[in-house]
């Protein structure tokens, strides 16, 4: 969820997010280390809520994440040797369709990432500035917005990842979004689509690099704590109050099992860096 915003000076308050309750850790949780990839302004509450949300997601420990913000440097090959995957969430404020230094460091970082073949799993905005920095094309377009529980199809491909493959098709994700994806980059495959945005999903080839316009980080109680966070979004995009709006979305246990089974990969591609 974003204005079309290219500078990082902070611009309002924000309401304080419920804390998360931690989920219990799986068994199958391997021992991995993480580095979440911000693009939010210092004052923002969803920079941490961000963070817990991700550990919930994976099962595991918000030690086990680190951060590096976006807005303030840039992503050098020695801060991906540190960690087994990176990941990406949404950006609050800002827009991948924008020009600015900090947005031009963050796709040159992208590249880096995709070159080393680093393992990631990028939402929202990762998946459009992913996009957007291996070549394809994001647009910021209110018409095709969409807030709320989106209901999401696989494609062909995405019937056969081995990621996605075992997802129900329709299935339902959690979207707040402006910008969207109308070119994807040469070497991504198509994995999922929505009926007003077909690039909802994709996975770059010769790669462990999954994208998602939806949340899959999100359960149903911190994608409305989300969206309080930022309500110019729910009364801009679907014209409701955020209790309406909160009222006819719905949780979406299916791309929640998204994140667990990347860290599962992750762990089957290289042993964790944590026990070598």
């Amino acid at each position: 969820m974003r204005k079309h915003r290219q500078d990082h000076t902070p611009s309002r308050q924000y309401p304080n997010p419920q804390p998360l309750t931690p989920s219990p850790s799986p068994p199958f949780m391997p021992s991995l280390r993480f580095l979440l990839l911000q693009i939010r302004d210092r004052d923002d509450p969803i920079r941490q809520q961000e963070i817990g949300c991700f550990a919930n997601a994976l099962g595991c420990d918000q030690g086990a994440i680190s951060t590096f913000d976006l807005l303030t440097g840039g992503l050098s090959e020695k801060d991906l040797q540190q960690v087994d995957a990176v990941l990406i969430g949404g950006s609050g404020n800002y827009s991948a369709a924008g020009n600015s230094p900090w947005l031009d460091r963050t796709l040159a970082g992208l590249q880096t990432i995709y070159e080393l073949r680093k393992p990631t799993f990028a939402s929202c905005w990762g998946f459009q500035a992913f996009a957007r920095a291996l070549g394809g094309r994001c647009l910021h377009d209110p018409t095709h917005a969409e807030l709320g529980t989106t209901q999401l199809q696989l494609t062909e491909a995405g019937c056969r990842d081995p990621l996605f493959g075992e997802l129900e098709s329709p299935f339902y994700g959690q979207s707040g979004h402006e910008d969207h994806v109308v070119e994807l980059p040469p070497g991504a495959t198509l994995l999922a689509s929505s009926s007003l945005v077909a690039n909802q999903a994709f996975r770059l080839d010769g790669a462990l690099i999954y994208c998602t316009q939806f949340h899959p980080e999100l359960d149903l109680d911190s994608f409305i704590d989300r969206v309080r966070a930022y309500p110019q979004y729910v009364e801009s995009i679907v014209g409701k109050t955020v209790e309406e709006f909160a009222a006819a979305c719905h949780d979406t246990p299916q791309t929640r099992q998204l994140l667990p089974r990347f860290a599962r990969m992750v762990a089957e591609l290289n042993p964790p860096s944590a026990s070598s």
